[in-house]
């Protein structure tokens, strides 16, 4: 599977699909390299593409049964403690979208998924500190899908792919989580990169090369050091959302592999 330039970064007829890593909550005031490349890909993706609607889905937003945002003010929830305050002065006042909101259920209806529509959902920061990065306007409408409590990586997968016709419409699909994220290895300060991290990363990207979705899947049993970079699995089964929704043909460009605080790897990645 070819690398895409970020000059052919979607097909004429579809938007793309991002998997971004929001990291910790500072990344939206300490945004290292990942912030200035996501602000980069976004004027890119305007330019060339405008986006006329967002669906995402954030591990910060976990439920019994699959829950769809029906909300036309989402409020910029700060989720997190003990951060400087300049964080929970930051807001993200992107619209919500009710049509696309309906047009989500009914896509994820018909796909036997039983979802449920939440119209108080605020935005958590797995989707808004990305968004801020991504899109600093808040001026495109956003809808949050929830990530329901015990699914497989097959079963996100499936949620990606029954969602993939939005993107004729101009709608940009993105799974926000983290690449890897063992947060008992959280010291603070960026440090030389473990190890293990980039030989998770990169096991990674290579298997997304070759399409090898199988592997992927799989990832726990194939990957090195697969549950030490995700001791839970919920910040990484938004790629499995991500590879859904691109479908099987999809090619990736990767927007950063950096790594924070040792172990917190960035990567964000397009695909088209």
């Amino acid at each position: 599977m070819p690398t895409i330039q970020p000059s052919t970064m979607a097909k004429p007829s579809l938007a793309p699909v991002l998997f971004v890593s929001h990291g910790a909550p500072l990344f939206a005031v300490s945004p290292g390299t990942s912030g200035p490349a996501l602000t980069a890909y976004g004027k890119q993706l305007q330019a060339a593409h405008p986006v006329k609607g967002i669906v995402i889905l954030s591990p910060h937003w976990m439920t019994e049964r699959l829950a769809v945002m029906r909300n036309p003010t989402p409020e910029t929830y700060h989720d997190f403690g003990g951060f400087p305050p300049a964080l929970y002065e930051l807001q993200y006042p992107a619209p919500g979208d009710i049509a696309l909101s309906d047009r989500v259920q009914a896509l994820l209806t018909s796909a036997g998924l039983n979802p449920i529509q939440d119209s108080d959902r605020p935005l958590d920061h797995g989707a808004w500190v990305p968004l801020l990065h991504l899109f600093p306007n808040a001026d495109i409408p956003v809808v949050q899908v929830s990530l329901p409590i015990g699914w497989a990586p097959e079963q996100v997968f499936k949620l990606g792919q029954a969602l993939q016709t939005l993107r004729e419409l101009g709608i940009l699909l993105i799974g926000s989580g983290s690449m890897t994220h063992n947060l008992s290895e959280f010291f603070g300060g960026d440090r030389k990169p473990d190890p293990y991290v980039d030989a998770f990363s990169r096991w990674i990207e290579a298997a997304l090369t070759k399409g090898d979705t199988a592997a992927l899947l799989n990832y726990a049993k194939q990957a090195p050091s697969a549950k030490r970079a995700h001791p839970s699995d919920d910040h990484f089964l938004p790629l499995f959302f991500a590879m859904g929704a691109a479908g099987a043909n999809a090619t990736q460009h990767y927007l950063s592999r950096e790594v924070r605080y040792s172990m917190l790897a960035m990567d964000s990645i397009a695909f088209s």
